[in-house]
C-alpha cells in the first residue's frame, strides 16, 4: 500500500504538542529497499524525524513529530494490512529528539549474524509475558538457581540500568551473543530462560534463536523494558536504574515505585551517577558514565590516552556534555 498523500501533514505545527514512537514489525514485505524510499518520502511529508530500519523481514523504527502527525503515521499502519498489528510505545516530548528523518534498507532489522542460519521471529520465538506475568515469573524463583535472566543489550546499556539478579554480557554488538551463549550457557539448556531488552524487537530473534539452539523453556518480556516501565500495575518493579534510549534522551525512567536504585557509577570518582556522555575523543567517541564531579576532575575522557591524544593536538569536542552521543543504529 502506498501512502496517501492525503495525511500529509508536513512541519507545519511547530506550537502543537510532540509525541515520540517505538516500534517494530516482523512482517514480509516485499522489494523492501524501494518501500524504504516511498516511506521515507511519506515521513518526509509528515514532518516526522527520527531512524526507522526497513528489510524484507520488517521494519524498525523509532520517531519524532507532532501529535497529529504521529497519530497519522499510526492511523497508516492500521490501514496496511502488513503493519496492522503494530504495536506502539508512545511518549510525549518537548522536541524533536532527533536532528533529522533517516531511513535505510537493511537486510537485518537487527544484526544478530546468524548467517545462513537465520531465523525469522513469525516462525520460530519464545513465549511472550506480558509484564504482570513477567513481574510473577521474576519473583516465582532465584535468579541463577531456578531461572536465568538474560539482559539482551549491549554492555553500555544494562551498565545504565538492569533487572535485578540478571545476566549481563560483557558485549558490544548484539551480533556478538551468539557465541557468548555458546560459550557460556552451553549447560544450561534444560533451565527457564527469561529474556528482555528495551522495547522487545532484540529478543524476538534472541529467543528463536536459544530455541534453535536446543533451550527448551525460553520466554521473553514482550514490549520490553519501556512497556515494563508503563504499566500501571507493575510500575517498573525490580528494575534497578534507568533505561538507555537511542535518542536525544540518553534514558528514562522505569521504576516507579518506592523501590529504586542506581546501579551505575562515574568512571572517574566512583559515587553514584546516571549521567552519560561520550569520550570528547573524536576518533575514540566512546560511551562512559561521568558526572559532572568528574568531567571538571578529569575532562571528558575514558581514558589517559585519550586525554593525552586530545593535549597533544589530536581534534577534541567542546561539546555540551550528552549532546554528541550517537547510539548503536540496529540495536533497540
Amino acid at each position: 500500500m502506498k501512502p496517501n498523500a492525503s495525511t500529509s501533514l508536513g512541519e507545519n505545527e511547530t506550537a502543537e504538542p510532540l509525541q515520540v514512537l517505538l516500534y517494530y514489525n516482523y512482517t514480509p514485505i516485499a522489494d523492501a529497499e524501494a518501500f524504504s524510499v516511498t516511506h521515507k518520502e511519506f515521513c518526509d511529508s509528515l514532518g516526522l524525524r527520527g531512524r526507522i530500519l526497513i528489510g524484507e523481514e520488517g521494519i524498525n523504527g523509532t520517531v519524532s513529530g507532532s501529535e497529529s502527525a504521529c497519530q497519522a503515521y499510526m492511523a497508516w499502519f492500521a490501514e496496511d494490512e502488513r503493519f496492522k498489528d503494530t504495536e506502539f510505545k508512545i511518549d510525549p516530548t518537548d522536541e524533536h529528539l532527533f536532528p533529522k528523518l533517516s531511513v535505510r534498507y537493511r537486510q537485518e532489522i537487527v544484526a544478530l549474524g546468524l548467517g545462513d542460519e537465520d531465523l525469522h521471529p513469525r516462525d520460530l520465538t519464545g513465549r511472550h509475558l506480558t509484564p504482570v506475568e513477567w513481574r510473577e515469573a521474576l519473583k516465582a524463583g532465584v535468579p541463577g538457581e531456578d531461572y536465568v535472566l538474560i539482559d539482551v543489550r549491549n554492555d553500555y546499556e544494562s551498565d545504565l540500568g538492569h533487572f535485578r539478579g540478571a545476566l549481563k554480557p560483557p558485549l558490544e554488538n548484539f551480533r556478538d551473543f551468539p557465541d557468548w551463549v555458546r560459550e557460556n550457557l552451553a549447560d544450561k539448556k534444560d533451565k527457564k530462560i527469561l529474556t528482555y531488552c528495551t522495547g522487545g524487537i532484540r529478543c524476538e530473534k534472541f529467543s528463536g534463536f536459544l530455541r534453535q539452539e536446543g533451550f527448551e523453556d525460553v520466554s521473553q518480556l514482550h514490549g520490553g523494558i519501556i512497556k515494563y516501565g508503563k504499566d500501571e500495575e507493575t510500575k517498573g518493579e525490580l528494575f534497578d536504574g534507568l533505561c538507555y534510549v537511542f535518542d536525544k534522551r540518553i534514558s528514562v525512567e522505569v521504576n516507579r515505585t518506592e523501590d529504586k536504585r542506581v546501579v551505575s557509577c562515574c568512571a572517574v570518582t566512583g559515587e553514584s551517577s546516571v549521567r552519560y556522555v561520550n569520550c570528547a575523543l573524536f576518533s575514540c567517541n566512546g560511551r562512559m558514565i561521568l558526572s559532572e564531579e568528574g568531567e571538571a576532575q578529569f575532562g571528558r575522557f575514558c581514558s589517559d590516552e585519550c586525554k593525552a591524544r586530545a593535549a597533544a593536538g589530536e581534534r577534541a569536542s567542546a561539546d555540551v556534555p550528552g549532546v554528541g552521543i550517537e547510539p548503536q543504529f540496529d540495536d533497540r
